[in-house]
């Protein structure tokens, strides 16, 4: 994130800072609600800029997801596998 004043001389700027986000992280946050405060907007904003500006960031969050499901119970059972028919949608 970077910030500048305007409006006022001489002008005051901040050194860049970078964040890391990992795919999934990124989707997630991406499509989620927006935040309250106009900062929290701010970073949402340019996370969703990111997220919708190439597809394969879309396709990295959804195989890596789709390991982690294959890993985990499915809701209300003991731990047996999951069938092929609830592999398409989480359940809550």
């Amino acid at each position: 994130m970077f910030a500048q004043t305007v409006g006022i001389k001489p002008r005051q700027k901040s050194a860049a800072h970078r964040f890391s986000f990992c795919p999934q992280c990124s989707v997630s946050l991406a499509m989620g609600p927006p935040p309250e405060g106009a900062l929290n907007m701010a970073a949402w904003d340019m996370i969703r800029d990111l997220v919708g500006s190439d597809p394969a960031l879309n396709q990295a969050a959804w195989e890596t997801l789709s390991g982690v499901l294959g890993l985990l119970p499915a809701t209300g059972t003991d731990g047996a596998p999951r069938s092929a028919q609830g592999a398409g949608y989480f359940e809550f």
